[in-house]
């Protein structure tokens, strides 16, 4: 592979974006693929892989690098360095690569390897969390696989077409797909593309969605001519599926305490052809309290530390702080206590995190249950889904019905 200057150059920008300015990496390389309109997909496609990949392995690199943040330029041209050379990519002959101890990187690489915090590049605080709470097996495969790329999945819009049919019309399109076993919804990508920009997409056939994201939906068992609500909707990828699996009956009231996501969420269900939504922003206990015992199913996808979609966030490991986690644990406590009074009796709720520690998932179940709020509620199934077992995001999910 050859370097080019103004690729690079980007990769470089963006890393001070987000390493410095504390800007999220998803956002940066939005804007940063459009710098160019003369760049082809590959050009595209370095700029945003290389610059994952340096944020992905931060701490390894900087260590090899021997540089701390916060980093200038030089550090950041150092660290790019490392990768190159690790990639096995020659470095030409440019200022930033002068002295460049390729020998050194490779020996530093294979004695930092031996050592979890620095193979796969977490802070000492995370790993520590992670080996208390699953163990050094389990701990140890989870991470490693949460530093794998993540496959594009899809996840078919049965309001508008059939898994078949889309899979067909995306091989017309040159994007060659695969069924995926127990996904009755999904399709993977066998090589990544932008399925952004097709037809398909802009006519609503499909969303892209993991899928273990679309395990939730049908967890909860919602079925046409239901009253559900989705409490913690965001941009509403979980809300669609509900949707189509509802085939457009019923209601679906989809809240938030951000009025921007459910904004995003409007304008996906019009291109998703669902018409059974309603949004409401969640700005005082008034909306909550309008819906006490009013809902068949009620599902809580709730704020959480994000440490099963690492794949797909690696700034996030760079962001988190100790201090989020126990917060965060108090906030999945009381959207419990609250939202779960939603849940008319007989109906059921679905508490969901894409998580792998206990501390916010069977355990804030266990602690809801055994609350007054919980009394009224039983534990049917819960579900956890690791990363290095499945193939797809970390996930935990636990279904739970009030009693008569």
């Amino acid at each position: 592979m050859r370097l080019h200057r103004n690729l690079c150059f980007a990769v470089i920008d963006g890393l001070t974006q987000i390493f410095n300015d504390g800007q999220y990496a998803d956002k940066v390389i939005q804007q940063l693929l459009k710098r160019d309109k003369r760049w082809g997909s590959r050009d595209r496609g370095f700029v945003a892989e290389t610059t994952y990949d340096i944020v992905r392995w931060k701490r390894l690199y900087a260590e090899i690098a021997e540089v701390k943040a916060p980093f200038n330029r030089d550090n950041l041209w150092r660290m790019f360095a490392v990768w190159a050379t690790l990639k096995g990519i020659k470095l030409p002959d440019w200022k930033y690569f002068e002295s460049t101890p390729t020998r050194k990187i490779k020996g530093r690489f294979d004695e930092l390897s031996k050592i979890r915090k620095f193979r796969e590049s977490i802070p000492d605080w995370i790993d520590a969390v992670g080996v208390k709470e699953l163990g050094e097996a389990t701990w140890t495969k989870e991470i490693a696989m949460q530093n794998e790329q993540a496959q594009v999945i899809l996840r078919v819009n049965t309001l508008k077409t059939t898994k078949e049919k889309l899979q067909n019309t995306l091989f017309d399109l040159g994007i060659e797909t695969e069924l995926i076993k127990g996904y009755p919804f999904a399709l993977k990508l066998t090589e990544r593309a932008n399925v952004f920009v097709t037809d398909a997409f802009k006519q609503g056939l499909f969303e892209v969605q993991d899928a273990s994201s679309q395990l939730v939906a049908e967890f909860l068992d919602v079925k046409p001519g239901m009253k559900v609500v989705d409490t913690c909707a965001g941009a509403g990828g979980k809300t669609l599926h509900m949707a189509s699996l509802m085939e457009n009956k019923g209601q679906i009231v989809a809240m938030d305490i951000y009025e921007s996501k459910l904004k995003k969420l409007k304008v996906r269900a019009k291109r998703n052809g669902v018409h059974n939504i309603d949004l409401k922003v969640i700005d005082s206990t008034k909306p909550i309290k309008k819906l006490y015992d009013k809902a068949d199913r009620v599902l809580i996808d709730a704020p959480c530390s994000g440490l099963g979609v690492l794949r797909r966030n690696p700034d996030a490991k760079w962001k988190l702080e100790p201090e989020f986690l126990d917060r965060i644990r108090g906030v999945q406590q009381d959207v419990l206590q609250q939202y779960s009074r939603m849940v008319k009796p007989k109906g059921k709720l679905v508490y969901a995190t894409c998580s792998v520690l206990p501390s916010e998932n069977q355990n804030q179940v266990q602690a809801f249950l055994k609350s007054e709020a919980g009394e009224n509620f039983e534990l049917i199934k819960d579900k956890n889904v690791f990363a290095y077992s499945s193939g797809f995001d970390g996930f935990y999910m636990a279904l739970m019905a009030r009693k008569a």
